[in-house]
């Protein structure tokens, strides 16, 4: 190792024994690198940085058995434990495609992998090219232990070095003023969506960002509610064992669960699902605005719940359980409906 990784290794040994339960992503914003700079440190020890074509890598994961997936961004924790199942790739977009592990991949903003052994717990762990973690996979005690270290050994880079070539962070993208948007034609695109797929190449057609697009939605389509609102939501249908499909996302990965959630515990800012196969951490404070969307699709409106931070940004995206062909479950609407009329913001109503 260098001396500049030996150095961080110190500075974060020194944080460790200040911040035991830290998060290694929180140590990373504390230290002023990213996690991948921090989990290189371990090379030699707790991790081997790993190469060669992920895409292939990941179609062996399978091999692993039943294990724990987990995407997040600043703001959500995703994780869901079960098999990788039909994993394919088109290019760099990827699917796995299991009954309980459902992930869209965009191997486009992979760049760093690594096997980490730490504290009894053996994972895979990719991050992008500035370093910030996009997906991670941790063995269970029902995994295949030596399927992961053939894996390891198949994949161990040559350099174990730790010194990585660390792109700088993208830019945020501004979005385009109100002032420049034809309201009235992005309206008309929003209203003849076929499928829900469509919405994201609709807001790059008009260039609108996804929540100035609550705010210039159709009249009917877009209402906001609070967090206490969002809460509620989840009460209703863990109380009736209503499925929903939660997505959690970033620039690497969309991970998504579909089923139900019972047990919601608050821990301080962390609202949290804590189910045995299904956990979800969110950060309350980090929800500066929540919105009830309807979107029309050939199989009639498809209502969602969206969460975005205060820079805009998409936080996690929430249906009700279904198919295409198969209409939304009434159940789902009435749940988001009723919220909306119970918490409206600003005096608004369906």
């Amino acid at each position: 190792m260098t001396t500049t990784v030996l150095d961080l290794k110190k500075q974060y040994a020194a944080f460790k024994a200040e911040n035991p339960k830290a998060r290694i992503r929180d140590a990373a914003n504390q230290l002023g690198v990213s996690e991948a700079e921090l989990v290189a440190t371990g090379l030699g020890e707790t991790a081997t940085q790993l190469e060669g074509d992920f895409r292939e890598l990941l179609k062996e994961v399978p091999t692993l058995g039943y294990v724990m997936a987990l995407t997040r961004n600043d703001s959500v924790v995703h994780e869901r434990k079960g098999e990788y199942l039909n994993v394919s790739f088109n290019g760099h977009v990827g699917l796995v495609l299991g009954e309980h592990i459902d992930l869209r991949l965009f191997l486009a903003n992979w760049k760093f992998g690594f096997a980490v052994h730490e504290n009894d717990r053996r994972s895979l762990q990719f991050f992008a090219a500035d370093g910030e973690a996009v997906h991670k996979i941790y063995l269970t005690d029902q995994s295949n232990g030596a399927a992961y270290d053939a894996m390891v050994a198949n994949y161990r880079a040559a350099d174990q070095t730790g010194n990585l070539d660390l792109e700088p962070k993208p830019e945020t993208v501004v979005p385009t003023p109100d002032a420049d948007i034809d309201g009235a034609a992005f309206q008309e695109s929003w209203l003849n969506l076929k499928d829900t797929h469509e919405f994201f190449g609709m807001l790059r057609k008009h260039k609108v960002s996804r929540l100035q697009a609550m705010h210039l939605a159709p009249e009917g389509h877009a209402f906001p509610i609070t967090m206490e609102a969002v809460k509620r939501v989840f009460a209703e249908v863990s109380k009736t064992g209503l499925p929903i499909m939660i997505f959690v996302g970033n620039r690497g990965c969309i991970q998504i669960h579909t089923g139900e959630v019972r047990k919601l515990v608050a821990m301080g800012p962390w609202f949290n699902v804590l189910d045995p196969q299904f956990n979800l951490h969110l950060r309350e404070d980090h929800v500066a605005s929540a919105w009830v969307v309807k979107k029309p699709t050939t199989d009639g409106i498809v209502t969602s719940l969206e969460l975005y931070d205060a820079e805009g940004n998409q936080i996690a995206l929430i249906f009700g359980k279904r198919k295409p062909g198969i209409p939304e479950k009434t159940e789902w609407r009435d749940v988001l409906l009723q919220t909306v009329l119970a918490h409206p913001v600003s005096g608004q109503r369906p």
